[in-house]
């Protein structure tokens, strides 16, 4: 048993009138005896429930992070050799415990953003508590890539390359997997499913775009950033708590970029002729089905969704002046065939 962790679990499970939020030095270091194993499992497992209870603050996750920087893998900025569009880094902040309602687009988003040039980066792990629904590592192994069976090193080949990387936890960060078991054992979500919202396993100019349902958590990003000096970040209210822009109801998006004032935007479907429905998740088969649809040209409601997503990244990421011609562009990249071009590209980098 850690002396040490017991303090600092002593001190946010104390209760309503007793308890205490940690500093983020306290934070980061409960968060390091938790990955490094120095807490035991019932330390763990309280722990976790006792700050799903309390609540997180933006100083913990920050501290949080700290700790996943110092002992998680980090992916160097891709090759500027290779011509990339734009200077930022797009690091996609998406639940881990994947979608059960909705269908995702967000790899066909990370599709297109690296056929302009845009450099992108996803990070996730197996089915993960609470919801388990599909994750992003299957999606991808469905659409031909395989990231769980690359190196680190291997993955920054192909990020240097094409402009996509994926880390996954169970190969690249197994001291963070090592905590899932608990995750689940509690039933209930803990602050690392908030905290990976925000984490970013990439140096350089990056551009965090973090997915949430509850709107007191953009406040905890917010916070967090500010304390980290994160300036460029994107939040989304996105579909069960992704990236992914709903189209039944009004976006919801914070965007934030260095020296310039946080703004606030409100994206109506209806103002951009696209229609209310969200796609359904229906079955893996089924999605993977529509995906290579998609990527084939053929119009479809998911190819709707794609568009719309697609066509808000490439404005917010500087590829095109504004989000109509965003729209517009990445119809143009689907219906060519330069987007299932670059997926060929990556597959077979992968595959080598």
């Amino acid at each position: 048993m850690s002396n040490a962790f017991r303090e600092l679990l002593r001190k946010i499970g104390s209760g309503v009138h007793t308890g205490e939020n940690l500093t983020r030095t306290e934070s980061a270091a409960a968060t390091r005896m938790m990955l490094l194993g120095e807490a035991t499992p019932a330390q763990m497992g309280a722990f976790m429930i006792s700050h799903r209870i309390k609540r997180p603050t933006g100083e913990e996750l920050a501290g949080m992070l700290d700790a996943y920087e110092e002992l998680g893998p980090r992916l160097a900025y891709p090759n500027r050799e290779k011509g990339f569009s734009v200077s930022s880094v797009a690091v996609f902040g998406v639940a881990y415990d994947g979608r059960s309602r909705t269908a995702p687009v967000s790899p066909l988003t990370a599709l297109i953003l690296a056929a302009t040039g845009v450099p992108t980066l996803m990070h996730g792990g197996d089915i993960m508590p609470t919801k388990e629904g599909i994750p992003l590592i299957e999606i991808w192994r469905g659409l031909g890539v395989d990231w769980a069976k690359l190196s680190l090193e291997k993955v920054q080949q192909v990020f240097d390359n094409t402009g996509l990387g994926f880390v996954y936890l169970p190969t690249h960060f197994p001291q963070a997997e090592s905590l899932v078991p608990y995750r689940r054992e509690i039933g209930k979500r803990s602050p690392f499913s908030t905290m990976e919202l925000m984490w970013c396993p990439c140096d350089g100019d990056v551009n965090v775009i973090s997915g949430y349902v509850h709107p007191p958590t953009e406040g905890m990003f917010i916070n967090a950033f500010e304390l980290r000096g994160v300036k460029n970040y994107t939040t989304v209210k996105g579909l069960e708590g992704s990236c992914d822009l709903p189209r039944d109801r009004t976006a919801i998006i914070g965007i934030a970029k260095p020296d310039v004032e946080f703004e606030r935007l409100l994206l109506a479907h209806g103002d951009y002729g696209f229609s209310s429905t969200n796609p359904a998740f229906e079955s893996t088969s089924e999605l993977l089905k529509q995906m290579q649809e998609v990527l084939q040209g053929k119009p479809s409601e998911l190819m709707q969704s794609t568009i719309w997503n697609s066509g808000f990244y490439l404005w917010r990421c500087g590829v095109c002046l504004d989000i109509n011609s965003g729209f517009i562009k990445a119809e143009i990249l689907l219906s060519s065939g330069q987007v299932y071009q670059k997926l060929e590209e990556i597959s077979n980098l992968v595959g080598q």
